[in-house]
């Protein structure tokens, strides 16, 4: 079934697909970036990246992109380096987010403080960046949570400290506010002075727990639902990384055939790398031409042609 056309080509076409759809999805990501980064330029008053959603999607479009589009070229052209090289890459960000799920799992509370350390950071530029902004909001709505780990981080920001003296100081946004009615008006001042009271004093008022909290208890209580967000992440790349080693390998056998069965084609011991006239093979080494880029053996030919004289007498 291996040896067959038919695994061949559905394994090297299957591959192709997978990787042309993942770049095409990578470039839809770079887009995207690119549209919130010029906006995000466009309306900011900080200066630096810090921690800016449009800049995290340029990475993670120009990431997929790249690996997807050399995995795609590796498949369409048969390029056994290409193939290897998108192999290792996928593994590479397969096992780092592995890593990462497994550190989330048995450090837990080393893992909220980094990201309690990063949404206080981002509290402090709440109103510098549109995006983490909106996105803040977002999820203190949601989860019905406010700050990071409670809501007295917001002190951190200079617009909500105590020692302000605008409307906001020692106060908290309208997003960390309890909401009565669904669809009702909102009270944006519901937060004011929310900072000099204690918790149980507000817990008409605002939400007192932190999102760090809220979104884990939420995680843990829609078990079914976490595992498909993990399985929707991981899956896919499982099951590129399986695709691109039976390609990789069936590559592998038939080169090896080819090199046991033609005896016009060198032995690989003999053949060095540099003295191929690699002309016309393009960047990547793997454009075709006429007539190969492996020299034949013209021993082979000349007896070949002295065999066919011979006959023909």
């Amino acid at each position: 079934c291996r040896d067959s056309h038919f695994y061949y080509y559905g394994i090297k076409f299957a591959l192709s697909a997978y990787a042309t759809l993942f770049s095409i999805l990578g470039l839809l990501i770079l887009g995207v970036g690119i549209y919130a980064e010029a906006e995000r330029q466009r309306h900011r008053t900080l200066e630096g990246i810090f921690l800016a959603p449009a800049v995290l999607l340029l990475l993670l479009g120009i990431t997929v992109f790249l690996v997807s589009f050399v995995g795609m070229l590796g498949s369409l052209r048969d390029n056994r380096t290409l193939l290897r090289t998108f192999f290792w890459v996928l593994l590479l960000i397969f096992l780092t987010e592995l890593l990462l799920i497994l550190m989330e799992i048995i450090f837990e509370s080393k893992m909220n403080e980094v990201f309690h350390s990063n949404i206080q950071e981002g509290i402090r530029h709440y109103y510098d960046d549109l995006d983490f902004k909106n996105i803040l909001d977002f999820v203190q709505e949601k989860f019905s949570c406010c700050g990071g780990d409670e809501f007295r981080d917001w002190e951190v920001n200079q617009y909500h400290a105590c020692n302000g003296s605008g409307a906001l100081a020692c106060g908290v946004p309208h997003s960390c506010c309890v909401r009565g009615v669904p669809g009702g008006v909102v009270n944006t001042l519901c937060g004011y002075r929310a900072l000099d009271k204690e918790r149980l004093e507000l817990l008409g008022t605002i939400h007192v727990r932190g999102c760090i909290h809220a979104v884990g208890l939420w995680l843990k209580d829609n078990f079914q639902a976490t595992l498909a967000i993990v399985c929707s992440l991981l899956l896919p790349q499982v099951l590129g990384l399986a695709m691109a080693w039976l390609h990789w390998q069936q590559l592998n056998e038939i080169h090896s055939r080819l090199d046991c069965v033609d005896s016009r084609l060198p032995e690989p011991r003999d053949l060095s790398f540099a003295s191929l006239d690699l002309r016309g093979a393009g960047w990547c080494l793997c454009l075709p031409r006429e007539g190969g880029y492996v020299p034949v053996n013209p021993g082979n030919e000349e007896e070949e042609e002295e065999g066919a004289a011979c006959s023909s007498k």
